[in-house]
């Protein structure tokens, strides 16, 4: 991935990968897991376990960053990196689409959809924590992966050539902030649909469960049509930021869609039983 060369335009771009980088699935599924138990065990820190999972996810990134920033100046991102870091992220983000493709077709009418992660999968037993230094400590675990290191690593070789070490806190800093906005409005969301366990919950959760296997399909594929034609790596070149806002709205979209979907079914039918 090639960053922009002015700090304003690589800020905001680091942001959108934050935020971005929050609602990726294995993020949705952690926060979810750490909320329905804390909501069983620790009901009023239900609802903070996204910003908890997010800033000891964030530790990590700003350690990394720190690290490569000293560093980078003897040390090169080796190039077969990019091409290993595209095909692991294409591979599982088509088995979590297929995952949570799945897990809404076969999910019970009367249950709640909950969002699929590969790693959240195999950590599961991770989620059963209630103190707020263990929900951080989560975060910081599924911070220790190649996307997110290669991910940090790269933006700080770039920030440091762009003016140092504090450049490369700074840019660590800003997608831990994009990350925490995202991972934090996720696990507001997910508490209050579990406190609410209706009708309505349960069509949002089914909306939500559909439009992140349709995102992680589809930027599988386009990661897979990038690797295979020249043209359409080119034509993304500059567009990271686009993409990136384009992908958190559509989540937020399928928010907004699940509600209101759910508000309408739920008052047709009131208004179907008192005909």
């Amino acid at each position: 991935m090639d960053l922009p060369n002015d700090w304003i335009a690589l800020l905001a771009l680091v942001f959108i990968l934050g935020a971005k980088h929050g609602l990726d699935a294995d993020h949705l599924a952690t926060i979810d897991g750490l909320t329905r138990y804390n909501l069983r065990v620790a009901p009023a820190r239900a609802r903070w376990c996204g910003s908890l999972f997010s800033l000891g996810h964030g530790v990590i990134v700003m350690l990394i960053a720190l690290g490569v920033g000293l560093v980078s100046t003897k040390w090169q991102v080796p190039e077969w990196m990019e091409d290993l870091g595209t095909w692991i992220s294409i591979g599982f983000l088509t088995l979590l689409g297929i995952l949570n493709l799945r897990a809404v077709l076969t999910a019970r009418a009367d249950h709640m959809v909950a969002t699929i992660g590969i790693k959240a999968g195999l950590w599961r037993r991770l989620q059963a924590t209630s103190h707020p230094l263990a929900i951080a400590a989560v975060g910081s675990l599924f911070a220790l992966s190649f996307d997110t290191m290669s991910q940090a690593a790269l933006f700080a070789v770039t920030a440091t050539r762009h003016g140092g070490v504090t450049h490369a806190l700074a840019l660590g800093l800003t997608f831990t902030i994009g990350m925490l906005l995202a991972d934090g409005a996720n696990g507001l969301w997910i508490a209050r649909l579990l406190r609410r366990a209706d009708h309505r919950a349960r069509i949002a959760s089914r909306v939500m469960g559909l439009m992140v296997a349709a995102i992680s399909l589809s930027v599988a594929a386009f990661g897979l049509a990038r690797w295979l034609r020249a043209d359409i790596s080119q034509w993304y070149e500059g567009k990271e930021p686009l993409i990136g806002a384009g992908v958190i709205a559509l989540l937020t979209a399928s928010f907004v869609a699940g509600n209101w979907l759910a508000r309408t079914q739920r008052l047709t039918g009131v208004e179907t039983a008192s005909t």
